[in-house]
This record gives structure tokens, sequence and C-alpha cells, in this order.
């Protein structure tokens, strides 16, 4: 089945083709500065390299730019659009209303209306990019697949707050966990590398990028995350604060007299290793470390020291640890932050082969990062979260016309 898979921002759209049937890579590109001019960024692999200015004043019109783009006989790889069998949607909060991905219909539509108290940067894109697809090819099926979803597995001592439950349940107040399609993709490879079944394994798996989440996944299923009612939680981050001292917040409030929108925008974009180092990124990080930046080094080590706390916590709730995975951004290219990250776990029988973790070369390809004796399996395994969603819609799509043809 071709698929195409949409994920809408606020003022972009970024998609990818692919065949389900073997997996392949079609295209992908990015509509951005959408309703501020417009342009494309269009790819085939080892084919076709595009880049122009087009109009898209909404998501609608980026959806129709990319369709005529992928149909366009020197630039795409499509006859027409009736070869797009159905699409598929990233989104990145599906509440408490979403435990899997789901057919597109009004009632959907209308529970994640109720999501954007809960993902308000994300949910109206998302709507907008969905409602775009819909309108430029009526009659193409489309699935939404939750960043939330593979997280609901968790018991409800991992994702309940410890606040009334009075409030708790008027407002929804619980922990999510994001980057699910992620998780649930390197979980399944290190499953599949680990060679028995997804039964009686216990993995946690690192998705480290400018965001970042760490989960425990026992007999395939996630236990518990590090990131919780919203993205803020967890491990320090590019510009997020990752876990703090819940009184920090009114003391800031009072003391540098923010209002709510002033303390939410100071931690979440001027917080974690922006605050730290004067910096986000771990390469700009890494070069003010060999520059003896000591600040830099003391963000790089808060962050390390995070992410094996979190290990060490994960191993503890599944009773034991199979495998680490660390994947995205930072996990696929920061042998340093593997290293700091699984340094003093030997009691756990985790032992990194050095020159394997330092002699990862790009293009990143799932590479095997402990000495043959480790007991426990340590794994960079490059995310590909764009495959989940392509195979989620192919088999709902598939059974919604099994249904069709026997009804």
């Amino acid at each position: 089945m071709i698929v195409l898979v949409v994920n809408a921002g606020s003022s972009s759209l970024k998609y990818q083709l692919i065949d389900t049937a073997t997996s392949e890579l079609k295209a992908k590109g990015l509509c951005e500065r959408i309703a501020d001019g417009g342009r494309i960024v269009h790819q085939i692999p080892g084919k076709v390299n595009y880049t122009a200015d087009r109009v898209m004043n909404n998501h609608e019109e980026a959806t129709k730019v990319l369709v005529q783009v992928l149909t366009d006989p020197k630039l795409g790889c499509l006859d027409s659009m009736t070869e797009i069998e159905a699409v598929g949607h990233r989104v990145v909060h599906g509440g408490p209303y979403f435990s899997s991905s789901v057919p597109v219909n009004d009632e959907v539509l209308a529970k994640l209306e109720l999501c954007r108290d809960l993902a308000p940067l994300h949910t109206g894109p998302h709507l907008m990019g969905i409602r775009g697809c819909l309108n430029a090819m009526p009659g193409v099926p489309q699935v939404v697949v939750f960043d939330t979803a593979f997280h609901q597995s968790m018991p409800d001592e991992a994702y309940t707050y410890p606040i009334s439950r009075e409030l708790a349940e008027k407002h929804n107040i619980r922990r999510y966990g994001f980057h699910g399609t992620s998780h649930r993709y390197v979980s399944g490879e290190m499953i599949r590398l680990l060679g028995r079944g997804a039964q009686g394994t216990k993995i946690v798996t690192c998705h480290l990028g400018n965001g970042s989440s760490i989960a425990a996944v026992r007999d395939g299923a996630v236990i518990d995350t590090s990131m919780g009612f919203t993205p803020l939680a967890g491990v320090a981050m590019g510009t997020r604060c990752g876990d703090i001292d819940p009184a920090i917040v009114p003391f800031l409030m009072e003391k540098e007299n923010m209002d709510i929108q002033e303390i939410n925008r100071y931690l979440n974009t001027v917080c974690g290793l922006q605050g730290l180092a004067g910096a986000s990124d771990l390469r700009d990080i890494e070069a003010k470390i060999n520059q003896g930046d000591k600040q830099a080094d003391l963000a790089m080590r808060v962050l390390s020291y995070g992410i094996k706390k979190y290990i060490g916590a994960y191993a503890a709730a599944m009773g034991g640890l199979d495998a680490i995975v660390f994947t995205a951004g930072v996990g696929e290219n920061q042998p340093r932050i593997r290293e700091l990250a699984t340094a003093g776990l030997e009691f756990l029988g985790v032992k990194i082969d050095r020159a394997a973790n330092y002699g990862v070369t790009r293009p990143v390809r799932t590479t095997c990062l402990s000495t043959p004796d480790s007991r426990v399996m340590v794994c960079l395994i490059p995310t590909d979260e764009e495959q989940v969603i392509a195979r989620d819609t192919a088999e709902i799509v598939s059974e919604q016309r099994k249904t069709y043809t026997s009804a």
C-alpha cells in the first residue's frame, strides 16, 4: 500500500511517501513558511532534490502543492493521486481518549478538539493538517497515529500523580508520555535483535534529541516513561528544564514578577542545556567543552546523569534489564553522552565497547555498542517513526476494506 505520512506543524507540513509492502521510502519533503510565502523542499532518494517557492496560504494549499509535486512527471514518483491509497497523520497528544491508532471520522476530530488544552502548540496544527488532507484528497482514507498511544499500557501507579482525585479527573491530569511511535519502533527492533520474542524482555529505550524521553518496556509494552502530563518532564533537554522541584515555579513567578505565559515560556524555551551552557545543540556544547567551558561540561554531565538515573530506576521497576537502546538525534550521534550515561552501570551487567561506541559512522545504522560478554545488550538503533505510522495506517485501512467487502 502506498501511504502518505504527514506531520503538520504550525507553519509547516513534513511528509514521506512509503510503500508499506517493501518499506521503501519513495519520496519525502517539507512544506514550510505556510501562510508566509511558502516553500517546498522535496526529495526522491538518489534521484531528485527540489526546492522552490510556492504559494501556500494554509495547510490545504500546502497539501495540494505536495500532491502536485509528487505527481509531476519531472519531480514526482506517482502517475496520479489515485496511487496514494491512504494518509497517516502523526498526532502528538491523544489525551485519555485514544490508546491506539484510529481512522479519521467526525467523532475522532471532535475528541481531538478536546486535546487542545493538553497540547496547545501541536493539536491545532495537527487538525489543520488533517482537514487540509481531507479537503485536498477527498475519498482517500485517513488515519491518526498518536505519540501518546504506546504509553497507554502503563499501570495506574505509574501514570497517576499524587494530587487530589477530583482535580485530576476534572482536568485529565495524569502521566501521558510522548515519542511513543519512536519508542515503539526501536523497542520492536531491539526485541528482534534479542531473538526470543517480546515475552520476558526488559528494555530501556532512550529517545534523546532536542526533546528527550526514556521508557521502560517490559514484555513489549511500556510500564513507565519519563515525560509526563506534558513533554516538559524528564531529563534535561535542549531548552526544557525537565524534572525540577515544582515549588520553583511559584518561587520564580514571585521573585521575577512572571505571569503564567512568562513562566511557561521560561521553562520550555530558555532552560535545559540552553540555560546551563548557553547552547541547546550538543554539537555546540561539545565544541565549548573542547575549549574548556566548565558550564558546557556541567550541562553534558547533568544530562548524562539524568539518563543514568532513569535507566537504573527502570531496571528496578522491571526487575532486571536485558537491553538499552539509544536513538534520535542526540542518542544516535553523541557517543560521549552514551558513554557517560552507561558508565558505572557495570553492576547491572552493562559493558560498553568503547571502540564501537566512538566508531559509529554516518549514515548511522543499527550498531551493537556493548561487549560480547555484557549481560545487557546496548544498541544504537536509528528511529523511524514514519514507518510505524505507515504500517498502522495500512493495517487499519486494510481491515476497513475487509469489513466493507464482507458486509
